[in-house]
């Protein structure tokens, strides 16, 4: 991978924070793929965010950068964005049901995060990658929909120490420090560690806290690189997240008041090893990378969301309960992958390049799941499930003429999975996925390149565990329901897409486009019911539909003159469900739905604003963001409303010391990243138990100043 130096990064910081120029381009560099590839010339529609833009942002989550790239959506139901969506395909929340691959895959470096991508901490971290579409041939099942790949700093060969930290309004600090350089002739050396801390943004009026969903998250990353001759290197890598964080998100009058008396928890503790290899062997070379992850994770949350503080302010007729809702898991997965690559650097007329691999993974998770409920009394259980996945690919790239090439890759999975839990259920499952892709790219010219792509992707089947663990307990209308999906079929996912991407007048614009049309075959989209005679929340994957996706992405930025850059992101995206059955809430019964929009699919997206640089080491940035209105759900008609907000900074620099003013939301707009619809309330003057809308609300206006020193 071509790299540069900390003094070209920090000449490129002072000079044009965010901007990439034309020169800069080229040394973007896409690493999610087999082969590593220059972003203008990567025959996929791929936004990468660097640490210029996490500057802008005041950025230490991925979730506080996402919404640069088009057609990405997220969902909270925790702590911190744990779910993706690209293209209106995504999961959107995990209750009791595993989330090991997740349809939009979160990695680090090469490992896999799955439901552990609360620990997608930007600290130290080289660039974000955000992959739209399918990339099964590389990831298979692991990145059906898309996939974000967070990349960590590498060790350097000089010697080099970093100090900083930041604070915030909401009071948000954080700390951090990184050291870097060589450890003798052939090794070097990395490790970085944070702490980022804050109270978060909502007020608990029944224990007179405003604490209680706040964050204290602690990332360490260590890293090994030993190059012992010209063809031959090895990099060990350790990767520590550690979060005690809050959860007590939601609020009866969809405020930032909450009355809570049993706040909830979001907390994880990860420790994950990563040791790769890499030889060169003549005009071929050999790569293997082996991971590990253990991840004890602990959620969750005031069921109820009342005390007896708010019913004696209120009048609650009905009464109320007092309920929590637990799960804790203790997960490990390992991975292994060998990989052998032939061919040369370029592609030219009769080139062949061509790649064949083998890939093996295995997760293995226990479940403890509490319910104490004042009304319902005590329901425990436990669960165990473990998967397996093996996989072998090729994909072969041939060069046509010097600037038309096609390419072609083939994936085959098997995957099997084991369930039991305490109830007695029990069942094995197992399946043969297949996904391949066909890509045609041409050179029009030095500077522009136009790709077109079929993709097909597979997700496997399966049985809904936990619809199928509270079987039993349904009232008889619901179990004839659910006899015919506790098990969900695979699903297949087709996707055709055209990009361009070209540079005009010398350089000063950049602009990337692609358009896009996905199918989807027994589409697994997340439904819920409530049982209200059985007391049952019922959450399953319905495969039942078809579905399709169609849209458009666009990037761009023009430099006005030599010290203004203008940029815009722009996403469009139509989607639609053929027929989806599921039980309305408002109407009492099993309904229907035909021709419906997916969940989490905005009709568009966008992200336009301009930065400056000024004399003296300032420069700065204003941008505006915003997303169109969407579903949240398919048992009912509720939306998250459409929005727009205004960020903005304002950096000096010297070169060894950077100073950063930022702001994210600054006209204090109330929007919601997730929702839920049912009767919550108990007030007797607020609907007493009638079904409505509840959201859990993004960061309001958020500020604070960031200090960097290089020593």
């Amino acid at each position: 991978m071509k790299t540069l130096s900390r003094s070209t990064l920090l000449a490129i910081a002072v000079a044009a924070p965010g901007a990439y120029s034309a020169e800069e381009l080229e040394e973007i560099v896409v690493t999610a793929d087999f082969r590593q590839t220059q972003l203008m010339t990567s025959a996929a529609s791929v936004s990468v965010l660097g640490e210029l833009q996490f500057e802008e942002r005041g950025a230490q989550h991925l979730e506080d950068v996402l919404s640069a790239a088009p057609n990405v959506s997220w969902s909270t139901g925790a702590s911190r964005s744990r779910f993706i969506q690209m293209r209106g395909v995504g999961d959107l929340e995990q209750y009791a049901e595993p989330k090991y691959y997740p349809s939009v895959g979160v990695i680090v470096d090469d490992l896999e995060l799955g439901s552990a991508a609360n620990a997608g901490m930007l600290f130290d971290v080289s660039q974000v990658e955000v992959l739209r579409g399918p990339q099964g041939t590389r990831f298979g099942a692991s990145a059906h929909a898309g996939l974000v790949k967070i990349s960590s700093k590498a060790p350097t060969d000089e010697f080099e120490a970093q100090l900083s930290g930041g604070v915030g309004n909401y009071g948000s600090y954080r700390y951090g420090g990184v050291v870097s350089g060589p450890l003798g002739e052939q090794v070097s050396g990395r490790i970085a560690v944070q702490q980022n801390k804050g109270d978060g943004y909502l007020e608990n009026r029944a224990l007179g806290r405003d604490d209680s969903n706040g964050y204290d998250e602690v990332t360490a990353r260590g890293r090994l690189l030993w190059r012992p001759s010209d063809t031959a290197s090895y990099d060990l890598a350790v990767f520590s997240f550690n979060a005690d964080n809050g959860y007590d998100a939601y609020s009866l009058d969809n405020d930032r008041n909450s009355w809570a008396d049993q706040p909830g928890a979001d907390e994880q503790d990860t420790l994950a090893f990563t040791a790769k290899g890499a030889w060169q062997l003549g005009n071929s070379s050999l790569q293997a990378t082996a991971t590990h992850l253990d991840a004890d994770l602990y959620y969750g949350y005031d069921a109820d969301w009342v005390s007896p503080e708010l019913c004696a302010r209120f009048t609650c007729s009905g009464g109320f309960d007092t309920a929590q809702e637990i799960f804790e898991r203790d997960r490990t997965q390992d991975t292994l992958e060998v990989r052998w690559l032939g061919g040369g650097e370029t592609l030219d007329r009769g080139d062949l390049r061509y790649v064949a691999g083998l890939y093996a993974n295995r997760n293995d998770e226990d479940l403890d799941y509490a319910y104490p409920s004042a009304w319902f009394g005590l329901y425990e259980s436990s669960s165990r499930y473990q998967t397996e996945r093996y996989a072998l690919y090729g994909e072969l790239e041939y060069g046509l003429s010097d600037r038309l090439s096609v390419s072609g890759g083939v994936r085959v999975e098997r995957f099997e999975d084991d369930y039991r839990d305490s109830n007695g259920v029990a069942h094995d499952n197992s399946d043969d996925l297949y996904n391949g892709e066909l890509s045609l790219q041409y050179d029009l010219s030095d500077n522009s390149f136009l790709y077109a792509t079929l993709a097909l992707a597979s997700k496997p089947g399966g049985v809904n565990v936990a619809a199928s663990s509270q079987f039993a307990f349904m009232s008889p209308e619901f179990q004839g329901f659910m006899q015919g999906n506790l098990r969900f079929d695979s699903e297949s996912l087709f996707n055709r897409e055209v990009g361009y991407k070209t540079r005009q007048f010398d350089g000063r614009l950049a602009l990337r486009t692609a358009l896009f049309y996905t199918t989807r075959d027994a589409a697994q989209l997340e439904s819920w019911m409530w049982d209200e005679s059985a007391g049952l929340w019922i959450g399953y994957l319905d495969s039942g539909s078809d579905a399709t996706a169609y849209g458009l992405e666009l990037e761009s930025s023009f430099d006005l003159t030599a010290s203004v850059q203008l940029f815009a992101n722009l996403g469009w995206l139509e989607t639609e469900v053929d027929e989806i059955n599921t039980y309305d809430l408002d109407a009492g019964d099993f309904v229907s739905k035909r021709d419906r929009e997916q969940s989490k699919s905005p009709g568009y997206q966008y992200s336009v604003g301009v930065r400056a640089r000024f004399p003296a080491g300032f420069s700065g940035a204003i941008e505006a963001e915003g997303r169109d209105e969407s579903y949240f759900g398919y048992y009912h008609d509720g939306k998250l409303d459409s929005y727009d907000l205004f960020n903005a900074n304002l950096t000096w620099s010297n070169g060894d010391i950077t100073v950063n003013l930022w702001g994210r939301n600054l006209s204090d707009e109330d929007y919601a990243t997730h929702g839920l619809y049912f009767g919550a309330d108990p007030r007797d003057d607020f609907g007493a138990w009638s079904n409505q809308s509840y959201y859990q609300l993004g960061a309001p206006r958020t500020y604070g100043l960031d200090v960097s020193w290089w020593l």
